[in-house]
């Protein structure tokens, strides 16, 4: 027989876990500081000086040049973080030990983002920006996205009864997070602006996110102190102490047989048990023998399947109008499929019971979810006609089934939100897709469609929706609290329907696309810098603030603590009078001031909108009579689309005039209906809506779900920016290719968009600089996009965006590859037919200030015609002497005498005609004055649009030296032979209609480009 020895046992030495989290805390901040102040001592001057400037401009390092490029505070910064990593692994593993909770896979969730974090922190700690300056970012950005789920999973999981560690958790997150906007607005300054000195200010922020970053881990040692969480180190542990034993020290009995090599195994396997569950243990000892509960993954799988398939829905919904209006373009006019529009009048339809209780169940939702994926399934279609039967079938489903849906009274609160998420994800997804959703059925993956991939994604979560065990277990039929979820009375039926009408449609007017506000307030560029917010930079603060906005009832819903019960409030602050005059007062701000005045009312109309959608949803409900309310609700919805779309189309449709620029009374109208779902004094208070309510796992998802959609539509502007300012094609000659296009809002011939196809041609014709008419598609009826984007992002331009929509006329832009020093937008005037919009621009070429004008003449009415010529030409010719290109829509014919506008623009206007004895123009027209010119193309329209593009090619005379506009020389041809080569247009360009050309596009009218001789007298 064996006996263990009976020699007296030690002690064992117990250490506080808060010691670990000072440790952590300590080391963190030394290795942060000690690089910082030994950078400065030895290296200052090299580790302030960046890519656009040095010391003085630039004064302050950023963490990136302290951490990672030089000797000795690279090496001493990376062995304090290594020292640093076993006590962050701990604080990590000890963190996850106090919030587990079997009822909850959050605090699993938490600790995964832990380790993923403190990876990713090595990451951009042992590979610096000069080793891999991609592999660093994105360790960076990886690390960045992590503390969203770290910081706020850690303070959803922090016990109740730390209300203060959860307090600081709290203040420091906010901080955290608010940090990171000025530190995106300061790196885009120096990035793309390139300005001295905004490094600097960013290098601040910068520092500012690691100390925060650090002081939120510190918190952690409170935590541990409070919660008297302690360490146990020893062969065993005394059973007086409040420590789980380790090892039960009776003796132990084996038979003959069994060697001693077994019974250590077995003495040192029952240890390492009993350590796990013991050394860790708290002072007060918890049960340790309950099972994880993996069927809580299921809540929030079931919740991202119904934020999905409501982005799907608003997909649809969103596509219908663009689709349609495909027909009205072409007719400039009423062309009978604008019908299409009342397909969403299918809640009417609810007012037959079989039918409303059919979609209510599980198997009518599913089979309507898959029948309304056929109309996202209409992108393999080829014709435009077939595509919009099969989208405006599927939207009477679908509208149907999303009705029924918000028709719930108990479940409101759920929907509304919901309903909310999927709207943003989709204008999220199109701020990730140059301004198209990547689902819609008239994208296909040639224009940047993901379609395969959102129907794949689609189906899961119908799969997800049908094997629901039972709906006991939905989340958006799960509410636990004391307030009633519907109304006391019903609200009447008919303010229910205005309201929600105008809510559904104030959304998809103004925040179906981050940048429309941004089209709203734009007026262009002055001192070389733009006047107010870009929209392809800052569209992301919209959906910042649309997060913040629906945060509020979010938060609100959420039970409040008072004394030691919880309770939510019996009144909805968000339905009060107040609220809608702060609705109201941003509205005029949005609608009246322009630039970051204009885009600040925009934003807070934004936050108002998004604030108030379940309230409106909750009325609706309440109202009961589901078919009436619901198809009310569309009805209005379809009136305020048509209503703001003949704000700027009323030349072209019967009894216009009356809509004409109204886009005033549009708004008002708006506001009107949505001031019938607030409480007011005269109503009676039974009829008064309570908070919705919203189940608690489902609050904390949709607060999760925020964030990150702020945080990837940050991410997505900085990723999208470009990286370099824009440079000239050809600056050694000091050539400039300028074109004029006429690109019918975007869609091609086919129904399609067409930003690629635009963006392909521009690049192979080699445009410094780019007039693009009829742009302005920041309409429901173009589904608004910015045919900008794609150019702008991938080929590197500088643009002005035009009038907004708000100024009523078609739109007109202006690329270019050259500085822009100063931008003027012009109404051109217009006292009969529609508004003309025009864009007086300054540029920087070569050293030049050069004038370029970009316009879109009416063609309607001969007076307007006239008028409008005259205010170009006076443009033009107060510009003289400085030089001139004109890039316009001109209806006239060449030569025609005043009153047609030739004979205006060419000689008021002081410029000449690129090509005299060109008699088959009738609407583009190039014009110039102050420079050499020396080619002129025609390029066929191909699929695009129905107008072709024209190109002047010209060269800037040297810096100070005069330009002799002889007629006769000037308008000598050559053969292309004689060019110098740089002056050539692309070969493959040459063909016809049958044979040759790039994707339909090839030289016509001449059948090759003109060139022309450079004086010889030319000083270049």
């Amino acid at each position: 027989m064996v006996t263990s020895s009976s020699t007296p046992q030690r002690q064992p030495y117990t250490l506080p876990a808060a010691i670990l989290a000072r440790a952590h805390t300590v080391l963190a901040a030394l290795a942060f500081s000690s690089a910082l102040l030994i950078g400065s001592y030895l290296h200052y001057y090299k580790i302030v000086k960046n890519g656009v400037a040095a010391y003085p401009d630039e004064w302050f390092p950023s963490v990136s040049a302290t951490i990672g490029d030089w000797y000795p505070e690279r090496n001493i910064f990376q062995i304090l973080i290594a020292l640093t990593a076993g006590p962050r692994f701990a604080l990590v593993l000890l963190q996850y030990y106090l919030h587990s909770n079997p009822t909850s896979s959050l605090p699993t969730l938490v600790f995964i983002t832990g380790i993923i974090r403190t990876l990713s922190c090595g990451g951009w700690v042992y590979i610096t920006s000069s080793d891999d300056h991609d592999v660093h970012d994105v360790m960076m950005i990886l690390y960045m996205v992590c503390n969203i789920p770290w910081m706020l999973g850690g303070i959803a999981s922090t016990p109740v009864k730390s209300m203060g560690v959860r307090r600081k958790r709290t203040y420091i997150a906010t901080a955290f997070f608010t940090t990171i906007v000025p530190l995106v607005y300061y790196f885009i300054q120096h990035k793309v602006h390139r300005i001295p000195g905004a490094y600097t200010r960013y290098a601040f922020f910068e520092w500012g996110l690691i100390f925060f970053d650090v002081f939120y881990d510190s918190v952690t040692e409170q935590e541990f102190r409070e919660s008297n969480l302690q360490l146990a180190l020893g062969p065993s542990l005394s059973s007086t102490t409040t420590t789980d034993q380790i090892v039960n020290m009776n003796i132990i009995t084996v038979s003959d047989d069994k060697t001693s090599a077994d019974i250590l195994k077995a003495a040192t396997d029952k240890a390492l048990m009993g350590a796990t569950n013991g050394a860790l243990a708290p002072a007060t000892v918890l049960p340790t023998n309950e099972e994880i509960d993996w069927t809580g993954f299921r809540q929030p799988l079931s919740f991202i399947s119904d934020v999905y398939l409501s982005y799907l829905f608003f997909t649809l919904f969103t596509s219908l109008i663009p689709t349609l209006f495909y027909f009205s373009v072409w007719e400039l006019g009423i062309a009978g499929q604008e019908l299409f529009l009342f397909t969403t009048l299918s809640p009417f339809l609810l007012g037959i019971p079989q039918l409303y209780r059919f979609v209510k169940t599980r198997n009518g939702r599913v089979l309507f979810h898959l029948l309304s994926f056929v109309g996202l399934g209409a992108y393999v279609l080829e014709k435009p006609l077939d595509r919009l039967f099969v989208v405006g079938g599927a939207n009477v489903i679908a509208v149907l089934r999303q009705a029924a849906e918000w028709s719930s009274a108990e479940e409101v609160g759920y929907q509304a939100i919901v309903a909310s998420l999927g709207f943003m994800v989709s204008s999220l997804s199109k701020h990730a897709n140059h301004s198209n959703n990547p689902v819609w059925p008239f994208i296909n993956a040639k224009t940047g469609g993901y379609n395969k991939t959102g129907l794949t994604l689609g189906v899961l979560a119908v799969l997800e929706l049908y094997f629901r065990r039972s709906p006991s277990q939905l989340p958006s039929i799960k509410t636990s609290t004391s307030t009633p979820t519907s109304l006391p009375s019903r609200p009447p039926w008919i303010t229910a329907s205005l309201s929600l009408g105008s809510l559904l449609f104030s959304l998809h007017n103004l925040l179906s696309e981050p940048s429309t506000l941004i089209a709203w307030s734009w007026t262009g560029y002055e001192n070389g810098r733009p006047r107010g917010p870009v929209p392809h930079i800052h569209g992301s603060l919209t959906l910042v603030l649309q997060s913040l906005g629906l945060l509020l009832p979010i938060i609100l819903s959420s039970p409040f603590p008072s004394s030691s019960t919880y309770k939510r409030l019996s009144f909805n602050p968000l339905a009060s009078p107040l609220w809608f005059i702060y609705g109201s007062a941003s509205a005029y701000a949005m609608y009246t001031y322009r630039n970051w005045p204009g885009y600040a009312g925009g934003l807070a109309h934004a936050m108002f909108l998004m604030s108030i959608t379940p309230l409106v949803f909750q009325r609706a409900a309440a109202a009961g009579k589901v078919a009436r309310t619901y198809g009310v609700a569309f009805l209005v919805y379809c009136l305020f689309n048509l209503a703001s779309i003949f704000t700027a189309a009323y030349a072209f449709v019967p009894g216009g005039q009356i809509f004409r620029e109204r886009t005033d009374l549009v708004t008002i109208a708006q506001l009107a209906c949505l001031s019938l779902a607030f409480r007011w004094p005269a109503l009676s208070p039974s009829t008064l809506p309570p908070t919705p309510t919203l189940p608690r796992s489902s609050a904390s998802h949709a607060k999760y779900l925020l964030s990150l959609i702020s945080i990837l539509a940050v991410l997505t502007s900085m990723y999208r920016t470009p990286s370099t300012p824009p440079q000239p094609f050809k600056p050694g000659p000091r050539i400039v290719n300028a074109g004029i296009w006429t690109i019918h809002f975007g869609i091609d011939n086919e129904g399609h968009d067409s930003q690629r196809g635009v963006r392909n041609l521009i690049r192979d014709m080699e445009l410094d600089i780019v007039g693009l008419l009829e742009t302005d598609l920041h309409r429901t009826a173009f589904g608004h996009r910015d045919l900008t984007r794609v150019i702008v992002e991938d080929m590197g331009y500088n643009v002005d965006i035009g009038p907004g929509p708000n100024s009523h006329t078609w739109g007109c832009v202006l690329l270019t590859k050259f500085p822009i020093i100063n931008t003027t937008h012009h109404l051109l005037p217009s006292p009969h037919g529609e508004l003309a919009p025009a864009i007086e621009a300054v540029l920087d070429i070569y050293g030049t200030e050069v004038t370029v004008v970009v316009s879109h003449n009416g063609q309607e009415d001969p007076l307007d015609r006239e008028l409008q010529s005259i205010k170009l030409a006076q443009i033009m010719s107060e510009a003289y002497p400085r030089p001139v290109i004109f890039l316009g829509y001109v209806v006239t014919k060449p030569h025609a005498n005043r009153p047609n506008p030739y004979e205006i623009m060419v000689t008021d206007g002081r410029v000449f005609d690129i090509e005299v004895y060109d008699f088959d123009r009738w609407c583009e027209y190039i014009f110039f004055r102050g420079l050499y010119r020396t080619a002129y193309v025609r390029i066929s329209r191909g699929i695009i649009t129905d107008t072709e593009m024209q190109i002047g090619q010209f060269v800037v005379p040297k810096y100070g030296a005069n330009i002799t506009d002889d007629s006769v020389a000037s308008y000598s041809r050559v053969s292309e032979e004689e060019m110098p080569k740089e002056h050539v247009f692309p070969y493959q360009y040459y063909g016809n209609d049958w044979v040759g050309g790039v994707d339909k596009h090839y030289y016509h009218v001449f059948g090759e480009p003109l060139y022309y001789k450079i004086p010889e007298n030319a000083v270049l």
